[in-house]
């Protein structure tokens, strides 16, 4: 296939979702939390609010659009919140800040049976493509989510005596959901992978050594997972996935290069090509982009979430170049490294920070590419 056609979706400047929730929408959300709004007026709100979401967007020449993931708790929660069967319990991995600082969090955990109650991200999608003439993009957590960050204890046993019954009830509401998406038009989706990052990270993958596992069995079971899902999906359904270290009001969950999964990643995973994260050191170097496959395209988070300083363009396209040594500059594009707000709470920038970061995605990429 031609290398343009792959990048039609994505795009040459691409973003990865999430945007700044507004000042307004969280203020709603504490107020419906104490009952004082009721749900449709919330809704109402919800859907203005992102309507300017989606016009921000097009104002600086963005060609895929996704809603901001402003009807989310956070970038996962979406999904977990959509089903029967989930609770929250604490997660061994914290976050970590610049200054060394942890940060505890919950994750979600199989309490009972799992099932699809509704669309997940279909109505997402719906509300965007009604009200923009450009490409909808759908973003979904990847189903390693759902296991790792209980240290692969994600099933209460008596619910799911045989691991096995957890991942099949699982992956049968992710084959439901991209299918759904397909059926009703959906042509640009994001799958966002946390734990197949985070195993990069020397520390985090003797922890889960510690916990009796094998990071290169966990591997091979998320990629396993994801390519069950990807038969669901139809002719015509581009699907990237987004690889992230953690983000959470600027902070993140592992460092480490590619290294240790990209060679099995980029050549297993059944997906077009992969957004990777490459904002810091944390992330290592482009080395690893050697392994990517001639037909899956590379996406390059070369511009910070986590922190106001604008990049400079110059130093972007340098960056560019040092990467097409190892994969052909035809198949890249360039984004955010993440979203902007992960979670409602949104990372440690201001609205005017992310429309100038989003700009700068655009411009710069006119500027390289053409």
């Amino acid at each position: 296939m031609a290398v343009q056609a792959k990048l039609t979706p994505p795009f040459r400047a691409e973003h990865i979702g999430s945007l700044l929730r507004p000042e307004e929408l969280a203020a709603a959300f504490k107020e419906r939390a104490r009952g004082n709004l009721s749900a449709a007026a919330y809704r109402q709100l919800e859907d203005r609010l992102i309507l300017d979401a989606i016009r921000m967007q097009e104002e600086v020449g963005l060609r895929s659009i996704s809603d901001g993931e402003y009807r989310r708790s956070s970038w996962a929660y979406g999904f977990v919140e959509a089903l029967d069967g989930f609770v929250n319990r604490p997660s061994p991995w914290p976050f970590h800040d610049d200054a060394g600082r942890e940060y505890p969090i919950e994750t979600c955990y199989a309490a009972g049976r799992l099932r699809r109650r509704r669309g997940i991200a279909t109505p997402e999608f719906e509300f965007v493509r009604a009200h923009t003439s450009r490409t909808p993009k759908v973003t979904i957590p990847s189903p390693s989510f759902m296991h790792f960050f209980q240290g692969g204890r994600a099933a209460d046993p008596a619910v799911y005596p045989d691991p096995e019954k957890f991942w099949d009830d699982l992956l049968r509401i992710y084959e439901e959901e991209v299918a759904a998406l397909g059926k009703i038009g959906a042509t640009w989706l994001q799958i966002d992978e946390v734990p197949q990052a985070m195993l990069c990270d020397p520390k985090i993958r003797e922890q889960v050594r510690a916990f009796g596992e094998d990071p290169d069995r966990l591997t091979q079971k998320y990629i396993d997972a994801v390519n069950r899902i990807l038969k669901a999906r139809p002719a015509g359904m581009t699907i990237g996935m987004h690889m992230c270290r953690g983000n959470f009001r600027s902070r993140w969950l592992a460092a480490g290069g590619y290294d240790a999964v990209a060679e099995r990643l980029f050549n297993e995973v059944e997906v077009d090509g992969f957004f990777l994260e490459y904002d810091s050191a944390r992330a290592g170097g482009f080395e690893p982009l050697r392994f990517m496959p001639r037909h899956k395209f590379a996406v390059l988070g070369i511009i910070s979430t986590k922190t106001p300083a604008l990049e400079d363009r110059d130093a972007l396209r340098r960056r560019v170049d040092e990467a097409a040594r190892f994969m052909p500059f035809e198949r890249l594009a360039i984004s955010p490294q993440c979203g902007f707000a992960s979670t409602a709470g949104g990372n440690q920038i201001t609205p005017e920070d992310q429309r100038a970061k989003l700009r700068l995605v655009v411009e710069t990429a006119a500027a390289i590419w053409g």
